[in-house]
């Protein structure tokens, strides 16, 4: 005769059994569709990409591709519209272990409310967006990060104009273009193949916190 216990623990490895059972044909239908998914996209092409939004990450990401480019061997370029002075981290890495690969340009002579003159500002924005198109047009980098670039945009200290032109119609056909900066402009968004918006829940700089290295540089 079977006891209260074990019949409650044949019920429970049945029950078990079930769910796993359940979660298999749920899988496989997944990958299925998934795989259908994937066998109907074949194009390959060099990508405008625009990391904006209030939220900390947006260079952060950029700099992960760029390293996920190094990683591949591909050779690829940072210009750094903004931020001049300011050691950072990511600088320090790619100069010092992967210059052969990855050329690092800071053109930027730090944040507009530091420098105060928006003359100066504008002839530093010009200066960065003249090497940055002259390293996009070199089909020898696979990707290059234009970090900052919207805040540029955003204060008219380049024609957003010209700069979705150029990435529209002179850019390589497989060189990828990331584009970083709070704010971006619309005209740059309908351009873009691929934009994230980075949403700010919770930081803390409102806290009192100053930005410290390894998180925010």
């Amino acid at each position: 005769m079977t006891s209260e216990p074990d019949a409650a623990e044949d019920e429970t490895v049945t029950s078990e059994a079930s769910l796993d059972a359940r979660h298999a044909d749920k899988m496989a239908k997944k990958k299925a569709a998934r795989d259908r998914m994937m066998a109907a996209k074949s194009g390959k092409k060099g990508l405008i990409i625009v990391h904006t939004g209030a939220g900390k990450g947006k260079s952060s990401s950029a700099f992960g591709m760029i390293m996920r480019c190094i990683a591949h061997g591909f050779c690829c370029a940072v210009v750094q519209f903004i931020k001049g002075a300011w050691e950072t981290g990511e600088r320090r890495l790619l100069t010092g272990h992967f210059g052969e690969l990855c050329q690092f340009h800071t053109m930027g002579e730090g944040f507009t409310w530091e420098t105060q003159d928006r003359a100066r500002d504008i002839a530093a924005a010009r200066a960065a967006w003249e090497k940055a198109k002259q390293l996009i047009a070199d089909e020898a980098l696979r990707m290059v990060v234009l970090d900052e670039i919207n805040i540029a945009l955003r204060y008219d200290y380049l024609e957003i104009g010209e700069v979705v032109e150029f990435l529209s119609n002179s850019k390589p056909p497989m060189t990828h273009v990331v584009l970083t900066g709070r704010n971006a402009r619309q005209e740059l968004i309908d351009a873009a193949d691929l934009v994230t918006e980075m949403t700010l829940v919770k930081h803390p700089f409102r806290s009192g916190i100053k930005a410290q290295p390894g998180v925010e540089y």
